[in-house]
């Protein structure tokens, strides 16, 4: 069936399955499958084996996978964060659906997940085809502000190129820049990921693949992400720690 969907928005069954109560059940469940991780368990059986425990539903396990890293991976990840102020004048490579998507979904009032390594991730998934939403212009928006206060060198935009529309959305993005003087580059790359973790370059993503090789990355998700709030909700929801 194709994707009609004109919003980045909420799931249907997220007001059922995300609520305060169950709030402290997927911090638990995210700090047992840190344990698990830390301990030498595969990602998938700690998941199976968390989700089971709190009987948790296939959307809740997501969230939880996508919160969760082992100890090694945190130290290792803080390690190679950028603070804000460092990046002031240096190049950046933009994981760019990563980075454009978590920012349409806070615009169209999806779920967020504050992840145990402070990272901000959406619920959302592409499946192979990307679709240009009514928060796609505003977060390319939302993004260049972000980068204007940054102060960033240069920009550089990863685009999957076997992700179809891949080719329009670099249009999309490049009449944006070409619009507003933006010293931007929009590339389509077979393997992003692999590009990323091999650049020197300072790499803006909450990939946990990428974060887990990269020499430097920036929290740039985070960044936007306190900006919005400033001026409009935005559904967070922290998995980040037991309360």
């Amino acid at each position: 069936m194709p994707d009609k969907r004109s919003h980045r928005g909420p799931h249907p069954d997220d007001a059922i399955l995300f609520t305060d109560q169950m709030r402290a059940v997927l911090q638990q469940a995210v700090a047992d499958m840190g344990w698990l991780l830390s301990r030498g368990y595969a990602g998938n059986s700690s998941l199976k084996l968390v989700g089971d425990r709190y009987n948790l539903k296939q959307r809740q396990r997501i969230a939880v996978m996508r919160s969760a890293c082992s100890d090694a991976q945190l130290v290792r990840r803080w390690a190679a964060q950028i603070q804000a102020e460092n990046s002031r004048g240096r190049s950046l490579f933009l994981d760019g659906y990563n980075l454009l998507i978590t920012t349409e979904a806070a615009l169209g009032g999806g779920i967020l997940l504050v992840g145990r390594d402070g990272c901000i991730r959406d619920l959302a998934s592409i499946h192979g085809t990307y679709r240009k939403v009514e928060e796609t212009l505003p977060a390319i928006g939302v993004i260049a502000d972000a980068l204007n206060r940054l102060g960033a060198a240069d920009v550089t935009w990863l685009l999957d190129k076997p992700v179809s529309n891949s080719g329009r959305l670099k249009k999309i993005i490049m009449e944006f820049a070409h619009e507003h003087n933006f010293n931007w580059i929009v590339e389509l790359v077979q393997s992003p990921d692999k590009q990323l973790v091999e650049s020197d370059r300072i790499i803006a993503t909450s990939d946990s693949a990428v974060l887990d090789g990269c020499r430097q990355w920036l929290n740039l998700g985070q960044i936007i992400i306190e900006a919005l709030k400033r001026d409009r909700p935005v559904v967070l929801f922290d998995l980040s720690q037991v309360k």
